[in-house]
């Protein structure tokens, strides 16, 4: 039997160490869900990273800046990590009172490369060549 083990939150702030942390956390988080029998959902990861504070308000705030929806199934970070991406910024500006827009994304991009150091990197806002 699992028992209900609360994820130990690092301090959250806009830098590539806490990045490479959550990145990390939210793999760890993936496995403990999936031991619990809970759904991968973002509604279940505030609530094993905030306990308590996780209310409905910072749920909603979330879910609304990555555009997705709070029950919806996650895919794997490592396979599919756009949506992760979306959803690590919002947890970052919710946390920290900065605006989602103000979130380093080199730095979250460049995380995602050491914590899945063989998966293919992440670079959204790559320039298109013409």
């Amino acid at each position: 039997m699992v028992k209900n083990v609360k994820v130990k939150m690092v301090k959250i702030e806009n830098n590539q160490e806490c990045f490479v942390q959550l990145w990390r956390k939210l793999e760890r988080t993936r496995r403990l869900l999936g031991g619990q029998c809970k759904r991968f959902c973002i509604r279940n990861v505030l609530k094993a990273w905030f306990g308590a504070a996780a209310n409905d308000d910072m749920i909603w705030h979330v879910c609304h800046l990555c555009e997705q929806e709070g029950w919806n199934e996650l895919p794997l970070p490592n396979l599919y990590p756009r949506k992760h991406r979306e959803l690590l910024r919002a947890i970052v500006a919710v946390s920290t009172g900065i605006s989602f827009w103000r979130i380093d994304l080199k730095a979250l991009d460049s995380a995602y490369s050491v914590a899945f150091p063989h998966s293919t990197p992440l670079n959204v806002n790559k320039k298109k060549k013409n």
